[in-house]
């Protein structure tokens, strides 16, 4: 359920901000109590400020209350009919007075009204029933004649210490830990609009059971813009084009809207011919979003913006008054998840090209036959194992994972097929003197290691002693070459046949 239909306030005492106004209309509604009539009430302001839930509050002091939506109600035949007949009869309860309340009566006008605005006026000037009407935009033009004749309340943005307030005390009934200083930013990011802000809560809060500014940085200061599904919403409650086509401008992939529309179609509308005619202008769009993306040309997302967005609204006859939960695109949902799908089965199918030594595309084949092979836990091992698969790898294949019982035993049966593999290699090749021939080789040729180290050993003794006695023999020929004129100087004849100089080497 929406926190923004669970915590609407029921009286006046619940409803947030706006103090002066709700004093006002409280008096209002206790002077139509005292067989007092009044003027009617035009509520008039942005949307999310309370206007609806205001009505609503309205409506429980009177015993009996009809709800329409002027916008659909054009001709003034129909309105004639319905509200005209209403507004002079008296209430089925007993009661001397019943409520009506009429909403997006800045949706009557110009030529296509059909003689609503006419209607409405006649309406007011001749109704002895209390009656409550609310638009948004209260410069505009359309309410022009509609306000002579009515209290007109122009209602403010909720203040921010109002926002953050309602957001704590829903926090709190919900069980939501929250950072204070998120609860102070979101509310300052909301301007003034507590639907939004109750909205973005209940959407962060699903992420996790905890507030925290860190969770605010994808949460950008409220502008005249609206969220996805505010724009999906109006689509698909409103049938006044004036309206729906302010509120297409979101900060949204528009694609990403057309989807979520689309989605929500059948949700909200009935009757199979609407039905039909609101699919037929998503074509419409889907087409242009083609053309758009083919030529780069994205002028086209107007059209398109046309046709999902006013295109649909105008599909249907007239407005469900009913409530309908809206969901996000599953299209886009399935395939974030087939995304990731598709990743687990590249990988699973590049390790059986690297060690089955097949393509990629037989591999992708071969996935139905290992989807019955991994029925068996013994050959889900085996195969996972030569694979070297990963739990989330092995899940592709079977639910379950394999049993702890089962991967302990064919390890053991691994480990004794080892075994008993080596044992019979080694008895094998026992009798062949394989293993004789290779140790006594082995023997050798660390005996022979072990004389060439000796010898180097007593060849480095021995150049030892050489280099010794050549130094003394060179000191003796320095003393007598000083007794020498240089050119006796000749120390390599006077050495013995077969003595090696050092310098000779």
């Amino acid at each position: 359920m929406l926190w923004t239909d669970k915590y609407r306030p029921k009286t006046f005492q619940e409803l947030m901000g706006n103090g002066k106004i709700r004093k006002q209309i409280e008096n209002w509604v206790n002077e139509w109590k005292n067989d007092n009539p009044q003027k009617p009430l035009l509520l008039v302001g942005p949307a999310g400020i309370g206007k609806t839930s205001l009505a609503y509050i309205i409506a429980n002091e009177f015993s009996e209350h009809i709800e329409l939506n002027a916008s659909d109600k054009r001709s003034y035949d129909i309105l004639m009919s319905t509200i005209g007949e209403s507004s002079s009869t008296h209430s089925l309860f007993g009661e001397s007075y019943k409520l009506i309340i009429l909403d997006e009566v800045d949706g009557i006008h110009g030529n296509d009204d059909r003689g609503g605005t006419r209607a409405i006026n006649k309406i007011i000037g001749e109704s002895k029933q209390p009656m409550v009407m609310m638009a948004n935009d209260f410069y505009s033009k359309r309410l022009t004649t509609i306000k002579n004749k009515c209290l007109v309340i122009k209602m403010a943005k909720v203040h921010t210490n109002s926002v953050g307030a309602t957001l704590k005390r829903i926090c709190r009934k919900e069980g939501v830990e929250f950072d204070p200083e998120a609860i102070k930013t979101l509310a300052k990011r909301s301007n003034g609009d507590l639907r939004a802000a109750i909205n973005t809560l209940q959407a962060i809060s699903e992420e996790g059971n905890k507030i925290e500014l860190s969770d605010l940085e994808s949460v950008s200061q409220k502008d005249n813009t609206n969220n996805i599904f505010d724009t999906v919403r109006t689509v698909l409650k409103s049938k006044t084009v004036n309206h729906i086509k302010p509120d297409m401008m979101i900060d949204e992939d528009p694609t990403l809207v057309m989807e979520y529309i689309a989605e929500n179609i059948p949700r909200e509308y009935e009757k199979p011919s609407e039905i039909k005619a609101a699919y037929a202008n998503i074509a419409q769009a889907d087409l242009f979003f083609g053309r758009a993306r083919a030529t780069r040309d994205y002028t086209y997302w107007r059209y398109a913006s046309d046709f999902m967005g006013p295109g649909v609204a105008l599909s249907k006859k007239e407005t469900y008054r009913k409530f309908t939960r809206l969901t996000g695109s599953q299209a886009f949902r399935l395939m974030g998840q087939t995304r990731g799908k598709r990743a687990l089965r590249d990988r699973i199918a590049e390790k059986m090209e690297e060690k089955m030594h097949v393509s990629l595309e037989v591999a992708y084949t071969m996935f139905p036959t290992f989807e019955v092979i991994f029925a068996n836990d013994e050959m889900a091992y085996e195969i996972s194992r030569f694979l070297e698969l990963e739990d989330d790898e092995i899940k592709r294949f079977r639910k379950r994972k394999i049993p702890k019982k089962v991967i302990t035993k064919m390890e053991k049966e691994i480990d004794e097929a080892k075994r008993l593999e080596h044992e019979e290699y080694v008895k094998h090749y026992q009798g062949t003197g394989i293993f004789r021939e290779s140790t006594e080789k082995v023997v050798d040729e660390a005996k022979k290691d072990a004389e060439e180290k000796v010898k180097e050993s007593e060849i480095v003794e021995d150049l030892k002693e050489e280099v010794k006695s050549v130094e003394k023999e060179s000191s003796k020929d320095e003393d007598k070459s000083k007794k020498r004129k240089p050119k006796d100087e000749e120390p390599e004849e006077n050495l013995d046949k077969g003595q090696t100089s050092l310098f000779s080497f």
